[in-house]
């Protein structure tokens, strides 16, 4: 795999040998030890402090669905980045929101990206969303030695599935364990807290826009009790990251969209600091 400065231009052999359609597996084959689950960790006495991630949640309406993440990574108890992105598109029609160690987890993202575009070229075909799902359970999987370390990658798929026409969301377990969600997700440290709005305000006929709208709020609840997710910073005009994903294909909304929701939920909570109210029956 090393590169041949005396070579004539052609591919290593490596290249042109049938094989699967999978380039995590062919990098398997032929330089495990770029893969990085295959990685020996040097050994530490102690605790580590390592920036992580943290909130990530979706949403899906009818013709698409929502992927977003607040702005903020933690070491400790120390903020280590307000401006951290955590949402990224996988391919044309899905999305990729990361939890957990935070350079792991965007090395990760990357290798699925070059995993799916590798697929695509091979096979001339785009990967299902279900297959799609599955080639990130198995890189989830292949990190389960450095998560046993404290090293953990949980991100949330997303994406419009072209074969059913709609919006799904997964969600997945350190060990790769994958489950798909009915409606709204949320993982990482402020999950618990974001779920429970979403639970309280999610309707199956939200719009994209309301959509939008309600994983904004979902972040809100989320930074108001959990101190390592971060909430809009106004100051220094830092809002989440917000996308959405219809059969048109993956769009972030523009910093100036992405503003307005979020100033237009602040200004609410002036009024209602906890939030909008669900009725009771």
């Amino acid at each position: 795999m090393e590169a041949n400065t005396r070579s004539t231009g052609r591919l290593p052999a490596a290249f042109l040998t049938p094989g699967s359609s999978s380039f995590v597996d062919f990098l398997g084959h032929h330089a495990p030890d770029l893969l990085p689950g295959n990685r020996t960790l040097p050994p530490v006495q102690g605790a580590v402090q390592i920036p992580h991630g943290t909130t990530i949640v979706a949403a899906t309406f009818p013709g698409g669905v929502v992927l977003a993440g607040d702005r903020r990574a933690t070491m400790g108890n120390v903020i280590a980045q307000r401006d951290i992105e955590k949402v990224f598109p996988a391919d044309e029609y899905s999305a990729v929101g990361i939890a957990g160690t935070a350079g792991l987890a965007v090395e990760m993202v990357k290798l699925f990206q070059l995993e799916l575009e590798h697929y695509e070229k091979i096979e001339g075909d785009v990967l299902s969303l279900e297959g799609k799902a599955n080639r990130l359970s198995t890189m989830i999987r292949s990190n389960l030695g450095m998560a046993l370390q404290g090293l953990a990658v949980v991100p949330l798929f997303a994406g419009y599935d072209l074969d059913r026409d709609k919006g799904r969301i997964f969600s997945y377990d350190v060990t790769g364990g994958r489950s798909e969600e009915q409606g709204f997700a949320a993982t990482g440290s402020g999950s618990v807290f974001a779920r429970g709005a979403l639970k309280k305000l999610y309707r199956d006929d939200l719009t994209a826009q309301q959509a939008t709208t309600l994983v904004v709020q979902a972040l809100y609840d989320a930074a108001d009790d959990d101190s390592a997710t971060g909430g809009p910073d106004l100051a220094r005009r830092i809002f989440p990251i917000v996308t959405v994903i219809t059969d048109e294909g993956f769009r972030r909304l523009t910093e100036a969209e992405s503003s307005e929701i979020a100033h237009a939920v602040h200004e609410r909570r002036l009024e209602q600091p906890d939030g909008p109210r669900a009725a009771i029956l």
